[in-house]
C-alpha cells in the first residue's frame, strides 16, 4: 500500500502571512494524521519563508506517523536533521532562492558529496531518499551512492497528464522498474493531485510513498481538509 505523506509548508505560509500562530501548524499536523494520513512532510528553507527550523523541532514532539524532512543538505539543514532525527530525510538540490523544487540530483556529478551526506544520516538511524529525475543512469548512480530510497520528481508527468498525454507515465514506470531491481525504495512527489494520483499509482510498481502539499491544500479550500485526505487515501488504495 502506498503511504500518503502530507506536506504542510503551505499551512506555514498562511500562518506567516499574518504573524502569530493561526493556523496552528502543530494542530493541523495532528489533525491530518487523525484524518488518516500516514506521514507529515516539511521542507524548511534557509530563509524560513514558510517552515521555520523551530517548527521542525516542535513537530518532532507531535508527529506520530512518518516524519519526513526535505531540503538541500547545506550545513544548517544537516545540523537540524541530525538534531531532530526524523523518520526520513529527502535530499533536494534546490537553490536558496528557488520558489519550489525544480530539478532532481545529478547523482553522477555529486556522487562523492551525496555518499558522505547519506552515510552521516544513516549512521544516525535516519532513512534517506534522493529527489531525482527519471534518467536511468542517474538512478543506477543513486543505488551506488547507498541511498535507501529515491523520490521521483513528477512535475513533467503532471504537466503532460493535464494536457491529455498519458504516455508521459512511461519514463516513470521504467525508472521504477529499474529502482526495484536495484533494491531502492520508491517515493514520488511534485504536482501530484486528486486528478492524476490514481493513474500514477497504478503505473508505478511498489510505490512506497507520495508526498503531496500544494495541490492537496488547494483542493482542501473547496472540499475540506479531512475530505481531501480521505479522497487521496481512497485513490492510493
Amino acid at each position: 500500500m502506498t503511504k500518503l505523506s502530507v506536506n504542510i509548508n503551505k499551512i506555514a505560509t498562511l500562518r506567516n502571512s499574518r504573524g502569530g500562530n493561526v493556523p496552528n501548524l502543530l494542530k493541523v499536523a495532528t489533525d491530518i494524521e487523525a484524518f488518516g494520513a500516514e506521514g507529515i512532510t516539511i521542507h524548511p528553507r534557509p530563509d524560513e519563508r514558510h517552515i521555520r527550523y523551530q517548527d521542525a523541532r516542535d513537530l518532532k514532539n507531535v508527529v506520530t506517523t512518518e516524519y519526513n524532512i526535505e531540503g538541500n543538505p547545506v550545513q544548517s539543514f544537516m545540523d537540524l536533521v541530525l538534531e531532530v532525527k526524523p523518520t526520513q530525510v529527502t535530499l533536494v538540490p534546490d537553490s536558496i532562492n528557488a520558489v519550489t523544487s525544480n530539478a532532481g540530483w545529478d547523482t553522477i556529478t555529486h556522487q562523492n558529496f551525496l555518499q558522505e551526506v547519506i552515510a552521516e544520516f544513516q549512521k544516525n538511524g535516519i532513512r534517506t531518499s534522493i529527489f531525482i529525475d527519471t534518467d536511468l543512469k542517474l538512478i543506477e548512480a543513486a543505488a551506488k551512492i547507498g541511498t535507501d530510497r529515491i523520490e521521483l520528481y513528477t512535475e513533467e508527468f503532471a504537466t503532460q497528464f493535464d494536457l491529455g498525454n498519458k504516455n508521459a507515465i512511461k519514463p516513470y514506470t521504467e525508472a521504477a522498474i529499474l529502482a526495484n531491481k536495484l533494491g531502492l525504495g520508491i517515493n514520488a512527489g511534485h504536482d501530484l493531485s486528486l486528478e492524476n494520483i490514481k493513474f500514477f499509482k497504478e503505473n508505478i510498481p511498489n510505490l512506497a510513498e507520495v508526498s503531496i502539499g500544494h495541490a492537496l491544500i488547494t483542493e482542501s479550500l473547496y472540499l475540506g481538509l479531512e475530505n481531501v485526505v480521505s479522497m487521496y487515501l481512497h485513490r492510493l488504495k
